[in-house]
C-alpha cells in the first residue's frame, strides 16, 4: 500500500537549547514541514510513501531532498524550480514562556508553483492514501486550486483522502480558511484537527473549553466530531486534545469518531515533558494512517496515533524517529521510561 503526501518542505533555523533569538550568533539548521513530517513517520513505520513538493534546484533545495531520502521517503515526484526554499525560525519556550515561530516563506518555490507542475495522474498511480493539510492551500497563489486538483485526482484514483485542518493565523484569515477548506472537504474521508481547528476553520467549538487557561472538556469534542461528520460527510474525525500546563508540561490525548459506526473512542491521557513539540500533530496523523492501512480497530488506531505523537514530543527536530515497536509498547501501557539494556 502506497501513501502520497503533498506540501511545503522548509528550512528550520533555531538557537541551541532554550536561548532566545536575540542572544545568539549561530543557529542550527534542519528541515521540516507538516506533510513531510507525516511522510518520514510513515517511512519509519516501514510504509511505502512518496512526498510531493516543489523545491529550488540549488544546493539548499538538494539538501532538503536528501533530508527525506535518508529515511526512505520516495522523492521522485518532487518538482525542481523556483528561487527559494521557505524558512522558519523557531525559539523554544520554557515554563511560562511560550515557543515562538517566525516564518519567512513568501515567494517560496511551492508558493509560486502552477497546476502544470504536478502530474497527478502519474503521482497517484497505485496510491492507496493521500494526505494533505490546511497549510498548503493557505500559501496562496495557485495553491488552493492545486490542492483541490490533487484531492480530485486522488479520489479518481481510488485513494482515501485525509486532511489535517492545521489552521495557521499567520498565513490566512479564518474566513478565507473556512471558504477554501469547505471546498477541499468535499473530497476528504478522514478529517484531523487539534482542539482549536474546528472552531477556527468551521466555527464549530466544544462547550466549556478554554485552551488558553488549560481547560479542556473532552466530552464536548464528541459533539464537535459529530457536527463535522454530519456537515461535511467525513467518514472519520480525529481531534487531538492538548492541555497545556506550561511550555514544558502538557497533557496529551485524542478522540477518534467513526461516523458510519457512530463510535467514539478516546485514547489514554499522557503527561508529557516536552523536548520538542513541533511535528506532534503530524506524527499523530501518520499514526492514524498507519493504523487504518494495517487494519486496526477504531480504539487501536487512536491509541497508536496518540502514543506515536507522545513519543514525538521527546524527539529533537520536526521528524518523529519512533518505531512501530516503540509506539505499540507505549500504547500498551509501558510509559515508565525505564532504561532498555
Amino acid at each position: 500500500m502506497r501513501v502520497v503526501t503533498f506540501g511545503e518542505l522548509m528550512l528550520r533555523l533555531e538557537p541551541a537549547g532554550y536561548y532566545r533569538f536575540v542572544q545568539v550568533d549561530t543557529m542550527t539548521s534542519t528541515f521540516g514541514g507538516a506533510e513531510a513530517n507525516v511522510a518520514v513517520s510513515l517511512a519509519n513505520f516501514g510504509m511505502d510513501v512518496s512526498y510531493v513538493t516543489k523545491l529550488p534546484s540549488h544546493e539548499i533545495g538538494q539538501a532538503a531532498v536528501n533530508s527525506l531520502r535518508r529515511y526512505g521517503v520516495d522523492t521522485s515526484f518532487i518538482v525542481r524550480g523556483g528561487k527559494r526554499l521557505g524558512i522558519y525560525y523557531n525559539e523554544r519556550g520554557a515554563s511560562q514562556r511560550p515557543s515562538k515561530c517566525i516564518y519567512d516563506r513568501a515567494g517560496s518555490s511551492i508558493a509560486e508553483s502552477s497546476p502544470a507542475d504536478f502530474d497527478w495522474k502519474k503521482i497517484f498511480a497505485g496510491c492507496s492514501w493521500f494526505h494533505l493539510t490546511g497549510i498548503s492551500p493557505a500559501l496562496g497563489g495557485n495553491m488552493p486550486q492545486i490542492c483541490l486538483e490533487a484531492c480530485r485526482a486522488a479520489k479518481e484514483a481510488g485513494a482515501i483522502v485525509s486532511c489535517d485542518l492545521n489552521y495557521r493565523s499567520k498565513l490566512w484569515s479564518k474566513e478565507d480558511a473556512g471558504k477554501v477548506m469547505k471546498e477541499i472537504s468535499a473530497f476528504v474521508d478522514v478529517c484531523i484537527g487539534n482542539e482549536e481547528d474546528a472552531k477556527d476553520v468551521f466555527g464549530i467549538e466544544a462547550e466549556n473549553t478554554d485552551v488558553n487557561n488549560g481547560k479542556i472538556n473532552k466530552s464536548g469534542y464528541k459533539s464537535v466530531a459529530k457536527q463535522l461528520a454530519d456537515e461535511y460527510g467525513f467518514k472519520k474525525v480525529a481531534v487531538t486534545l492538548r492541555t497545556s500546563i506550561n511550555a514544558n508540561l502538557n497533557k496529551w490525548a485524542a478522540l477518534l469518531y467513526d461516523a458510519e459506526e457512530k463510535e467514539y473512542c478516546f485514547s489514554r491521557e499522557y503527561d508529557m515533558f516536552i523536548v520538542d513539540r513541533l511535528g506532534g500533530g503530524d506524527s499523530f496523523s501518520a499514526g492514524l494512517i498507519y493504523s487504518f492501512l494495517t487494519g486496526k480497530t477504531t480504539q487501536e488506531a487512536v491509541d497508536f496515533a496518540s502514543a506515536a505523537s507522545c513519543l514525538k514530543h521527546t524527539v529533537e527536530g520536526d521528524f518523529n524517529m519512533a518505531s512501530v515497536e516503540e509506539v505499540e509498547k507505549l500504547a500498551a501501557g509501558d510509559g515508565s521510561g525505564r532504561i532498555q539494556r
